[in-house]
This record gives structure tokens, C-alpha cells and sequence, in this order.
């Protein structure tokens, strides 16, 4: 397989994989920011879904930061590779300072990026979660248990690239999963981009500005 040339191919690349979602109003495409946010747009687009966010932060491991021990979202929820921090022998109190380093800058982005709009209501509805890749999946994993906790009626995890194993694995705790590529071996996401820069708060924000006024036009 051919890498994507950027996030906006491979989202419209994974479109084709969700198109029994489209034109549903119970739909609602969620993003994972930054990376996600270009891929769920035109998977939002293609789906005439409304998109949004939900915000969830890795909590690296000091000195490899890279590497993921866990992750925490919003309303409270962390959740811990275990067996990784077992094995690297990581305190409590060094779990404890990235956490609440990790939770100042999600407090930050939420603002950021939702401003003066309301908190997410996702109660009762189907929401499809995209991101870029899933590597690891701890941040996909914490997006999903706060969302359970919010009341969805559904939950659908989809993401163009994706280590098979992790898939597998994720696919246990959601109700559909859609790997649209999972490659053998698979060693990286940013190795299936051709260009893999860092999306920008900037891109966020206006690719969510693009989004809801191209739903209330419709």
C-alpha cells in the first residue's frame, strides 16, 4: 500500500469505509485534536454530519515522552497502561505531576478551541470517533470511556491506519470499529503519511469553523 498523501486524503479515503452512517441525524463525527481533526472533517463532509471534538490528552512517560503510560480526557477520566508502567517501575507521584501537567493544557484547548460554545452533549447519540492513526490507541481508549460516561447510544472508533493488534483489542470495547488500512508490520502512523507535519491550533479551529457553518447552510 501507497502511504496518503496527507490527513485530508486518507479522511476521505475512510468515508467510503463509514457510508452506512451518512445522512443519519443521530450522527455525530467526533475529532481527536489535533491529527484527527483534518481526517474527521471530510469524513464529517462526506457523511453530512456535524463534527466536533473531544479533547484527550497522552500522558507521555517523562524522558520518552513519545510513549504512551496512559491518557486522561474530559470529566475526569485516566486510563493507564498498566502493564507498561509496571515495567518501567513509574511512580505514583510521577504519574500524579504528568497528569496534572497534561490536564492544565486540556483545560487550555478546550477553550481554545470550543470558546463560547456550549459543553458536548453527546447523550442518546451515535458518535463516530476519527483520529489520524492508532498506534498504541491509550488516548482513543480515554476518549471512549468518557463518552460512555456522557451517555452515547453508540460508539464507532474509525481511523484510516491502525496497528492490527490494536484494533483488535479496541474493537472489544466500542460497539463498531472501522481499521481502514492495518498494515504488517506496522512500526508507525507518520510512516503511512507522506506528509505528516503537526496540525496547528489554527487549522483546528478553522476547520471546525468551516464545519458548522457548511451544516448550518444545509
Amino acid at each position: 500500500m501507497l502511504p496518503f498523501r496527507n490527513r485530508h486524503e486518507a479522511g476521505r479515503f475512510l468515508a467510503t469505509k463509514l457510508t452506512a452512517y451518512a445522512n443519519r441525524p443521530d450522527v455525530l463525527v467526533l475529532a481527536l485534536p489535533r491529527g484527527g481533526v483534518p481526517v474527521a472533517y471530510e469524513v464529517a463532509r462526506e457523511l453530512s454530519a456535524p463534527l466536533d471534538i473531544i479533547l484527550v490528552r497522552k500522558l507521555g512517560v517523562p524522558g520518552q515522552e513519545e510513549l504512551a503510560m496512559g491518557a486522561i480526557a474530559i470529566g475526569g477520566v485516566r486510563v493507564l497502561n498498566d502493564h507498561l508502567v509496571r515495567a518501567l517501575n513509574i511512580p505514583d507521584q510521577l504519574i500524579e505531576a504528568v497528569a496534572e501537567k497534561e490536564q492544565q493544557e486540556l483545560a487550555q484547548r478546550e477553550q481554545l478551541y470550543r470558546g463560547d460554545r456550549p459543553p458536548l452533549d453527546v447523550q442518546g447519540r451515535t458518535l463516530i470517533i476519527v483520529d489520524d492513526g492508532l498506534a498504541t490507541g491509550a488516548t482513543m481508549y480515554a476518549a471512549v470511556k468518557a463518552l460512555r460516561q456522557l451517555r452515547a447510544a453508540r460508539i464507532v472508533v474509525a481511523v484510516p491506519i491502525a496497528s492490527p493488534e490494536t484494533c483488535e483489542a479496541l474493537g472489544r470495547e466500542v460497539d463498531d470499529i472501522i481499521c481502514a488500512v492495518m498494515p504488517e508490520p506496522f512500526y508507525a502512523v507518520g510512516l503511512w503519511y507522506e506528509d505528516f507535519s503537526q496540525t496547528t491550533d489554527e487549522e483546528v479551529r478553522d476547520l471546525l469553523m468551516h464545519s458548522r457553518k457548511a451544516n448550518s447552510s444545509a
